[in-house]
């Protein structure tokens, strides 16, 4: 499979509250970029927390 190093994606979903509840929230930049911080240890335990799908949002590259 050929995959383009140069392509970037923003993406949008929801995950449950009690997972998240483990995580706190970062500040990126300016204020209005809050995002949670999630291991990557933990990442298959996020991906069991999703809710719903995941939307593409925008696309880069």
């Amino acid at each position: 499979m050929w995959v383009d190093k140069n392509k970037g994606y923003v993406t949008r979903f929801e995950v449950k509250a009690e997972f998240l509840s483990n995580y706190s929230i970062k500040i990126v930049g300016a204020s209005r970029h809050q995002e949670y911080w999630i291991p990557a240890k933990d990442l298959s335990k996020l991906n069991s927390h999703i809710v719903g799908l995941i939307k593409v949002v925008e696309e880069f590259g």
